[in-house]
């Protein structure tokens, strides 16, 4: 699903208030009913009619039909204008760029606010393509809808941003967090290249070292990355400074499998710096030693919204993930 934002200046209110209410009637259904939505927009029902109508040749409903009744369905497309909306109404987003990258289940847009200054738009699309082959996988996937994943998606959106704020007030390498809405995370834009695309550095040794210290410094804030990999760091031109990024993953110290997260994290780096750079060196930190817990970022993170349970049905999806890619 690719973002189309040239039609969101010339929706009328009426027309959000109808694509707000089939959001909030996902809720509670699947297939929200053509009467529910009148009700919740507070229009009369031959204008929510119309309305739907142009919603739905604009892709940002679906028109489903069951057999008790006809409903809608909120699609990723009006999730989109929805989470666009809010972020203008607060001077986050002005204007809506280029796509510069896409991944299996997040698109990524330069963005700009109303003075100019560029920033990036991160889009969580959970269910996109972790999960088209399901067949073997059904039983994980019967209480999955559109809505759930779309719900998934705001989650992996709130996780993304809670993690993001709490590691740049206590001076992590992380772009600085500017606001997040539903499935969408605004934040600063990062000159550089990711390490997968970075062929020579000065000093290789330097920057094995640093990225090290930065798996042992989450470690010892109470938090493990779970991704740290030459795709999620983005290092500058000409100081080759590492910035994290991508953080839908991470996980406290204190979760069941944070030993062989943090050992996945460091060997990760052993291995592309192996190969790259033909660097190899016999010092790497280990959970064991290195783990000892100083500071309780992970509280902080709980403390900023993304609750516990939030992070019990974010890890069950992300353990479908995991074995939908088997």
């Amino acid at each position: 699903m690719k973002l189309d934002a040239k039609n969101i200046r010339y929706m009328s209110d009426e027309a959000f208030r109808v694509l707000t209410a089939v959001e909030m009637g996902s809720r509670n259904h699947e297939i929200v009913p053509t009467q529910l939505i009148a009700n919740i927009a507070q229009l009369k029902h031959g204008g929510v009619h119309k309305i739907l109508w142009e919603l739905a040749k604009n892709v940002l409903v679906s028109r489903e039909k069951n057999a008790k009744y006809e409903g809608y369905r909120l699609t990723y497309g009006g999730y989109d204008y929805l989470a666009l909306r809010t972020l203008c109404k607060r001077g986050a987003i002005y204007s809506v760029g280029n796509q510069i990258g896409v991944g299996k289940e997040s698109d990524i847009y330069i963005v700009a606010d109303e003075e100019g200054n560029q920033r990036v738009l991160k889009i969580h699309r959970l269910g996109r393509t972790s999960f088209r082959n399901i067949k073997s996988k059904r039983d994980y996937l019967q209480n999955r809808n559109t809505s759930s994943w779309l719900y998934l998606s705001r989650l992996a959106a709130k996780k993304e941003f809670a993690f993001m704020k709490v590691l740049h007030e206590n001076g992590f390498p992380v772009p600085t967090p500017v606001d997040s809405n539903r499935h969408c995370v605004v934040m600063e834009l990062v000159h550089g290249f990711p390490l997968c695309q970075v062929s020579e550095v000065k000093n290789v040794g330097q920057l094995y070292s640093n990225l090290m210290d930065i798996i042992v410094r989450l470690a010892g804030s109470g938090l493990i990355h779970g991704d740290f990999n030459e795709f999620n760091l983005m290092i500058q031109d000409e100081s080759a400074k590492p910035t994290l990024i991508d953080f839908p993953q991470m996980v406290s110290t204190s979760h069941r499998n944070a030993a062989m997260y943090f050992e996945r994290d460091v060997e990760c780096i052993r291995t592309f710096f192996r190969r790259r750079f033909n660097y190899e060196s016999h010092l790497y930190p280990s959970f064991a030693k290195d783990s000892t817990k100083e500071f309780d970022l992970d509280i902080q993170v709980a403390a900023s919204g993304f609750t516990k349970k939030h992070e019990k049905e974010f890890e069950q999806v992300t353990l479908l993930r995991i074995l939908c890619r088997q």
